[in-house]
């Protein structure tokens, strides 16, 4: 039998129980604030908002370097000898991840990558599929694998609305007129995984409890999705009753299972406290 285990980065937001459950490998990321790097996971997400409050500048975050790849990927293959190294990575149209997990993995047979083209919950969708695959065809061949998984990452969908647009505001992704025009009519912007690539394609308005609301039915009523699981992303911050209504919808609408996933300092430095999302995967 083979023994196939999957590496990601902390981007995905992988859920640390299901990660520890499934055996996956997640490499930190960096946050860097008053010039001091960061492991993401090393710190909470409080901190990059505290920073935020005290600074009015958001953290900048970086990628796992060439070198730190190809240390990690040595040191799994000396621990399990022969093992298959499934590397799931963060989308490389949003990070250099992909490229630098490429040059760490150089002349090293026993690794294959997959670039999820998706970030955050999305990500984390993708690589929990890949742990599923392989527990149920533990026997397959690495190059049918990496198939199966990007058939999977094709058919992602995923989007998220940020929670706080001074965040986008203080990252450079809003200029001040569009935030204080946002701000004004209660605007909040639609972010789409599209091609793996970060593109607002439409804004909701009101409170957003009301948008939540709207977002969820839209999105499911959009996509003829998968109804084992739906994915539901939120940032530190967001209220209880947001998510309970968000949870609720889901069920009736007749998926089985809603998992949660909580954005870490990667992403929460780019979507601010009270972000939601969704993923799931169109049939």
């Amino acid at each position: 039998m083979k023994k196939f285990i999957i590496l990601t980065e902390s981007g995905a937001d992988l859920p640390l129980d299901l990660a520890k459950l499934n055996e996956i490998y997640v490499l930190p990321m960096h946050i860097i604030m008053d010039d001091k790097s960061y492991q993401d996971g090393s710190i909470a997400v409080t901190e990059v908002y505290d920073y935020y409050k005290r600074t009015k500048k958001i953290p900048t975050t970086s990628a796992i370097n060439s070198n730190e790849y190809q240390c990690s990927f040595e040191k799994i293959t000396k621990a399990n000898p022969n093992c298959i190294i499934i590397h799931i990575s963060y989308s490389s149209k949003a990070s250099c991840t992909y490229q630098n997990s490429l040059l760490g993995s150089e002349d090293m047979k026993n690794v294959y990558h997959v670039d999820s083209l998706s970030v955050s919950g999305g990500e984390a969708a993708i690589i929990l599929k890949a742990a599923e695959l392989i527990k149920d065809h533990p026997d397959i061949e690495p190059d049918d694998l990496i198939e199966k998984i990007e058939s999977f990452v094709a058919r992602a969908r995923v989007s998220f609305i940020p929670g706080n647009l001074e965040y986008l505001r203080a990252g450079g992704r809003l200029s001040n007129p569009a935030y204080f025009g946002a701000t004004i009519l209660q605007l909040k912007p639609l972010i789409e995984i599209v091609d793996g690539k970060l593109i607002a394609t439409k804004k909701y308005r009101g409170a957003m409890s009301r948008i939540a609301e709207k977002y969820i039915n839209e999105f499911i009523d959009r996509y003829n999705m998968e109804k084992q699981q739906l994915y539901l992303l939120y940032s530190l911050g967001l209220e209880e009753h947001i998510k309970l209504r968000m949870e609720e919808i889901a069920k009736e609408k007749g998926f089985k299972e809603v998992i949660w996933i909580q954005t870490g300092c990667v992403i929460s430095t780019h979507s601010g406290p009270g972000a939601i999302g969704i993923a799931g995967f169109e049939i």
